[in-house]
């Protein structure tokens, strides 16, 4: 069983910075994909970020130029750095994976990802 636990979150002023990292544990017979996204009060859940087996990123418009998605494979760890945080960026981040062979796709959609993180809290007050 996969489990995915985010660490990072917290309150911060506006055009601050902020890591999210998120911990991969679980047997893998290939490899996962990763991906971010988040939740805002009153809001679906939307698509932030995704990397591919091979390093292939993705970003949603709203957070491209400020945001960087890597992933440490030898630490199971992926990782979200986030800078020039605004208010919008308020949400409850979560973590995704899916074990895959694709190596080059970056899944983003809430659909292509089978493991999902609790979540954790990013405030930016302005």
């Amino acid at each position: 069983q996969v489990q995915l636990v985010e660490s990072g979150g917290g309150l911060v002023q506006a055009g601050a910075s902020l890591r999210l990292s998120c911990a991969r544990s679980g047997r893998t017979f290939s490899g996962y994909r990763m991906g971010w996204f988040r939740q805002a009060p009153g809001k679906e859940r939307e698509f932030v970020s995704g990397i591919s087996r091979s390093g292939n990123t993705l970003y949603a418009d709203s957070i491209k130029g400020r945001f960087t998605i890597s992933r440490d494979d030898a630490k199971n760890t992926v990782y979200l750095q986030m800078n020039s945080l605004k208010p919008d960026d308020t949400a409850v981040y979560y973590c995704a994976a899916q074990d895959t062979m694709a190596l080059f796709q970056v899944g983003r959609t809430i659909g292509e990802y089978d493991h999902w993180g609790q979540g954790t809290q990013v405030t930016v007050s302005s």
